[in-house]
């Protein structure tokens, strides 16, 4: 009797942050939401359509609304530039793949470049024959070389 209560005790201690983290906060949607009014972040603006949704958020979250009902009930009311990321469906995707695109295409370019500068410069560069010297020849350097140095 005295383990199933226990357990029990665990499982709603284990629960109750669980369930609480469901639950939006002004801070959770402060950045996440721009001020219709002056175009920056809900935490910087300080205008009084700011203050409203402010209030507004607060209201929703005292009765423990997810942070995806307030932004859906917001976007309804101001329209989808009330959100600070543009959400990712529709032509909206272009806001996300392009950057990802250029980032890929200058990697490319920047690879192909550097390929064909180490190829211009392995072409440019003198080349080294090893080639036998005449026995000879070699001798009479060797000679000339002596003269130098007594």
């Amino acid at each position: 009797m005295i383990r199933t209560l226990a357990v029990l005790a665990g499982a709603l201690v284990l629960a109750a942050p669980a369930a609480a983290q469901d639950c939006a906060t002004l801070a959770d949607l402060e950045d996440e939401l721009i001020c219709p009014t002056c175009n920056t972040t809900l935490e910087l603006s300080r205008s009084p359509v700011a203050e409203r949704m402010r209030d507004y958020i607060r209201e929703r979250t005292a009765t423990c609304a997810t942070k995806q009902a307030i932004k859906a009930e917001l976007v309804a009311q101001f329209g989808e530039e009330v959100l600070a990321a543009p959400p990712k469906s529709g032509f909206n995707w272009l806001a996300w793949v392009l950057p990802l695109a250029g980032l890929a295409v200058a990697g490319v370019v920047v690879t192909v470049l550097a390929r064909r500068w180490l190829r211009e410069r392995a072409a440019a560069a003198p080349v080294v024959h090893s080639a036998r010297v005449d026995p000879e020849l070699e001798r009479r350097v060797d000679d000339e070389l002596a003269r130098f140095d007594a």
